[in-house]
């Protein structure tokens, strides 16, 4: 089992920046890939980011050239760089890991981007 551990939101005015960060600990030697949902209210969950064990990112159109992934596999740890941040950026971020046959979620964590 893995356990993620997110943090790093809060609200912040158009413009801004947050860096969101997701810990994992327990059976993390099997870890794939790492990345980022999210969902807004009404919405359905759609993918931010993803950052493989080897290093190969993908980020979704609405946030290439704002957001930036990184992995620290010393840590176990993936981060999310935002900037430039939106309104339309304001969601419920979930992080998540892929192991040959399971995905794990984290909490959870808001972002809330307003005047």
């Amino acid at each position: 089992q893995v356990q993620l551990v997110e943090s790093g939101g809060g609200s912040v005015q158009p413009g801004g920046s947050l860096r969101l960060s997701c810990a994992a600990s327990g059976n993390i030697f099997s870890i794939n890939a790492m990345g980022w949902y999210r969902q807004a209210p009404g919405k359905e969950r759609e993918l931010v980011a993803f950052i493989s064990s080897g290093g190969t990112i993908i980020y979704a159109d609405s946030v290439k050239g704002r957001f930036t992934i990184s992995r620290d596999n010393a840590k176990n740890t993936v981060y999310l760089q935002m900037n430039s941040l939106k309104s339309e950026d304001t969601a419920v971020y979930y992080c998540y890991t892929s192991r040959p046959t399971s995905t794990n979620w984290g909490q959870g964590t808001q972002v809330t981007v307003s005047p």
